[in-house]
């Protein structure tokens, strides 16, 4: 006899199923009626990988090479936290979370933070230099900032989530003099749970590196920081652009307003979470420089 909760299980699966090769044949109706010179050579990659494998969040074939099978999950006896090892460092779990939530989001993040992701956030050109202060905007499990924490002179990490203040604060615990983690919301307005970036680094001569991935408010965060990025003059910022359809070009605006210089990342990623419409892929980010 079949559980109540697998049988929901499985109408859960069929029904993305469905959505999924719905999309597909969306987007490739959508794409198929373009002229082939308004497809750059990116987009045609991203074509021929739907036409063959569907619609994931990441469409180029790297994704193949990882597996939340090849995750190895640990735990933290006295902590009685789960963790993963991430560049040979304990990158810790929400205490809630199963084995196969955990492996599957670690698995996830590897995918999104390969060298052929439209979500990488730094390369050799664009990177955290040896001594810089750096803001994480939107840290959750922590993996961009444990990967850059021991070059850094300080890091602050703003999270929203409260279930992931407890992780967090045993992931940085080897650094917990420099790093700072902060249970609020950035934004565009000062409150009892939110700051601006220009409240809290208004006393602060060098800030050198901010990173933004905010689930969509990454503008109304761009627009608590005007002090901020006028101020100083080799910032660099790199911001999520794919939560929102048009916050690949707007937020470009903003940055370019200050007086930065913008590359967007390479590729294109669906997301899945919002409303499909044309031209359905997103670019991942921004990587802006003075």
């Amino acid at each position: 006899m079949v559980s109540e909760d697998l049988r929901w299980k499985i109408w859960t699966y069929r029904i993305r199923n469905t959505e999924l090769g719905r999309l597909r044949s969306e987007f490739l109706n959508y794409y198929g009626e373009l002229s082939p010179e308004k497809l750059n050579s990116e987009l045609q990659d991203v074509v021929g990988f739907v036409k063959k494998h569907g619609v994931v969040t990441f469409p180029y074939p790297y994704i193949y090479n990882y597996s939340p099978e090849q995750v190895k999950l640990y735990r933290d006896e006295k902590l009685d936290l789960p963790y993963v090892q991430h560049q040979g460092k304990r990158l810790y779990y929400k205490r809630t979370w199963d084995e196969i939530a955990i492996k599957e989001n670690y698995n996830f993040l590897s995918i999104e933070q390969d060298p052929a992701s439209p979500h990488l956030y730094l390369t050799a050109a664009f990177n955290v230099e040896e001594g810089d202060i750096v803001v994480d905007v939107g840290a959750a499990e922590g993996n961009f900032s444990l990967g850059i924490v021991e070059k850094v002179s300080k890091l602050y990490i703003f999270e929203t989530d409260s279930e992931w203040i407890e992780a967090l604060q045993a992931t940085f615990a080897p650094w917990k003099e420099k790093v700072h983690i902060l249970n609020k919301y950035v934004s565009d307005v000062v409150g009892e749970n939110n700051i601006t970036l220009d409240e809290f680094l208004k006393d602060y001569p060098q800030v050198d590196f901010v990173k933004i991935d905010a689930e969509g408010a990454e503008a109304k965060i761009l627009e608590g920081a005007e002090m901020t990025l006028q101020k100083h003059k080799a910032l660099k910022v790199a911001i999520c652009t794919y939560h929102k359809q048009q916050d690949a070009v707007e937020l470009a605006h903003m940055l370019r307003k200050h007086g930065f210089n913008i590359e967007y990342s390479d590729g294109y990623m669906f997301f899945l979470e919002d409303k499909q419409t044309p031209p359905y892929v997103r670019k991942g980010l921004i990587r802006a420089r003075k």
